[in-house]
């Protein structure tokens, strides 16, 4: 994955959603909304106002040594809490023991926030600022703090240390525990227009049809655009999906991931129900879905792919799970009774 947060360009919608939490008084706030709309974004450039040496009303001057200090991942007074794997992803430091269990293969990086990485943070929070600045605790994706880690928390969270603040980000608030979101102001992250995310999607080197065809693809959320940007067959396939799993073309999901699969099938589900009842579809032309299916099929399929999302990490036989996949799609779409 690449980290595009220390990008010297700013999407407009991350920049007026700092200027708007910066306007506020809170010592922990929790970001939420679907993946794809900034949280991670937002998160850490408010991390960069609440540190910077000389902030002003938009946030972070970006110059001073508080802010080097944070894109080349070594300020003193900032905690990023993620799980390992994700640290490694957008390259920042793991902690000494946990690189030195991961390096011996004593263990795998974690997919989860650990209880002792959060017993750390806790204990960061509470130490005298480095800068004097005060301290800031950031946790991404909030929603990967298991029971055991949250409950950690919250303690913290309802008395917090008098110069520390807390942001949490997430892509699925509802999984947090009731009283992690109690504790927290929230804010939920705007859409984007979608002028704006094609323009910053432009600034990243997408050319003007990929980036609508992925933005469309994406149901407009712009990191998720850019994130599948490089890979052809979402650019130059994608409204051949619908067609494709009518004809129970398992050739068409090659080289894709089981989560990528299940990914496209529950979009074009959406899509398929919401074109039944006149709506209009989210990540499809209209067009691609001319095709009278039965509410009963979609819905079956619908339950069915829900069900596999929950398993789809796990590690089944990747061809064989897709072929499973597109003869569920297959038998749906063309479905009469």
């Amino acid at each position: 994955m690449t980290d595009r947060s220390t990008s010297p360009v700013r999407p407009v919608w991350i920049a007026e959603q700092t200027r708007q939490v910066l306007s506020q008084r809170g010592h922990a706030w929790l970001l939420h909304g679907p993946s794809g709309l900034g949280q991670y974004a937002l998160a850490l450039e408010l991390a960069r106002a609440w540190l910077c040496e000389i902030p002003g009303e938009s946030g972070a001057c970006g110059q001073c040594g508080s802010c080097h200090a944070i894109n080349v991942r070594t300020h003193a007074d900032l905690c990023v809490l993620m799980p390992e794997t994700t640290l490694i992803d957008r390259n920042w430091p793991l902690g000494e023991k946990a690189q030195s269990d991961i390096d011996d293969k004593k263990r795998k990086a974690s997919r989860e926030i650990r209880v002792d990485a959060m017993r750390d943070a806790i204990e960061f929070s509470q130490r005298t600022s480095a800068r004097g600045r005060g301290k800031v605790v950031l946790v991404y994706p909030a929603e990967q703090m298991n029971a055991i880690t949250a409950n950690a928390l919250l303690k913290t969270l309802e008395e917090p240390p008098g110069d520390a603040k807390f942001v949490l980000a997430s892509e699925s608030a509802h999984q947090l525990l009731p009283t992690i979101r109690s504790r927290c102001l929230g804010h939920a992250m705007h859409w984007p227009a979608a002028p704006a995310s094609l323009q910053w999607m432009h600034s990243h080197g997408v050319a003007q049809g990929q980036a609508e065809v992925l933005l469309k693809a994406s149901g407009g959320r712009p990191e998720d655009a850019l994130a599948q940007f490089g890979s052809v067959r979402e650019v130059a396939a994608w409204a051949d999906l619908p067609q494709a799993m009518v004809r129970g073309d398992s050739t068409y999901f090659k080289q894709w991931t089981v989560p990528e699969t299940v990914d496209a099938l529950q979009k074009l589900c959406h899509d398929v129900m919401a074109h039944q009842f006149g709506a209009t579809p989210r990540f499809f032309d209209a067009t691609a879905l001319a095709f009278p299916v039965p509410v009963g099929a979609l819905s079956g399929w619908s339950q069915s792919l829900a069900k596999t999302r929950k398993t789809m990490d796990h590690p089944f036989n990747v061809g064989l799970m897709q072929e499973a996949l597109v003869a569920q799609a297959k038998f749906a779409l063309n479905c009469r009774d």
